[in-house]
């Protein structure tokens, strides 16, 4: 039986990355015309079928359902299986997880390696490698060869599918004015860097309520984290900029991070600078996760329902599937947040 080629042989046969070989196919001009009408050619003379789709669909129906999500470390990821896999079990459907680890070339391999497997659609959230790339081609090709393809929290408009999220711009502004509420004036954020859209759009929630409530925006305040793909080595420099940004202004009285793990953080050098919380600082994440509820203090959180998010992105896969009108219109879902208030504030 003759081997399958894919985005990774294609790359190896020919010695470039899999990013080469993707941009070339959709005749970027990122990439010079040579080796792009080499790598043309390749993948046509070797029968190149993204993801193997062809042989998939329509006749093939497995009850099968792909999904990618970027790490297992940050807890939501977890719920948002649970609350799919409940949907998909209710509907007779099976789930095959797949991790990216944050990264664009293992996202790849695993939509090829899941669609060679004959399942029935993708629910994923997009690697954060993949957002700074902003190279889609692998998902735009599965959803033009017919393969339906749900996304959830990280999502982008280049990319026409259904989409499930929660309103991270509201979300956050929600949280940066209850600190403001309470009386804090000098509120430093742990985000991400802008090219993660959740964690851009928590930066402008963020810097909107500063701005409606009259408060002074100071870049000092703002922290963007510079991402190894989940790699813990992150986490001693957000610790090491934390207590920097404490040390050039000891008024800073709240804290609003994009999410519990950096909250951890923050949770880690306040002890160490002998602040109490909330009474020096009040301190407030998304995510409502484990460590939000048992950490001492608790954690005021914004509470995203990520198993509502995976029960929305099943059922729309699962709807999809089931419905034969190829003209049914995209729709984009948006979870509400709620804040649940705890010690920290």
């Amino acid at each position: 039986m003759r081997n399958k080629i894919t985005l990774k042989k294609i790359a190896q046969e020919l010695n470039v990355s899999i990013s080469t070989v993707s941009k070339s196919l959709k005749d970027s001009h990122e990439i010079g015309k040579e080796t792009r009408e080499r790598i043309k050619a390749f993948a046509k003379s070797h029968g190149y079928r993204p993801n193997s789709i062809a042989l998939s669909l329509k006749n093939r129906k497995t009850k099968t359902i792909g999904v990618i999500i970027p790490d297992v470390v940050h807890y939501f990821f977890a719920l948002v299986v649970n609350g799919i896999e409940q949907v998909a079990r209710k509907n007779g459907y099976n789930v095959v997880v797949a991790l990216s680890n944050e990264s664009f070339e293992k996202e790849v391999v695993n939509m090829e390696t899941l669609a060679d497997s004959l399942i029935d659609g993708f629910i994923l959230s997009l690697s954060k490698e993949t957002l700074k790339k902003q190279d889609y081609y692998h998902i735009n090709e599965s959803i033009n060869q017919g393969m339906p393809v749900v996304l959830f929290d990280r999502v982008v408009s280049e990319i026409e599918c259904d989409k499930v999220i929660v309103n991270d711009f509201k979300g956050a502004y929600d949280a940066t004015k209850l600190l403001i509420d309470k009386g804090r004036e000098n509120i430093l954020l742990l985000t991400t860097e802008d090219y993660i859209n959740v964690g851009r759009l928590r930066t402008q929630g963020y810097i909107k309520a500063i701005q409606d409530n009259g408060l002074s925006l100071e870049n000092h305040l703002i922290i963007k984290v510079e991402d190894s793909q989940g790699s813990d080595d992150d986490f001693p420099e957000l610790e090491n900029s934390i207590a920097e940004a404490f040390n050039k202004n000891d008024k800073i009285d709240g804290i609003f991070a994009v999410n519990e793990i950096f909250a951890g953080a923050a949770l880690r050098v306040l002890r160490g600078l002998k602040k109490a919380i909330p009474k020096d600082v009040g301190l407030i994440c998304f995510t409502d996760g484990l460590i939000s509820k048992y950490s001492y203090p608790s954690l005021t959180t914004v509470k995203q329902h990520a198993e509502e998010i995976g029960k929305a992105a099943a059922g729309k896969l699962i709807e999809r599937l089931e419905n034969d009108n190829e003209d049914l219109k995209y729709e984009q879902k948006v979870i509400k947040s709620v804040i649940i208030e705890r010690e920290s504030t």
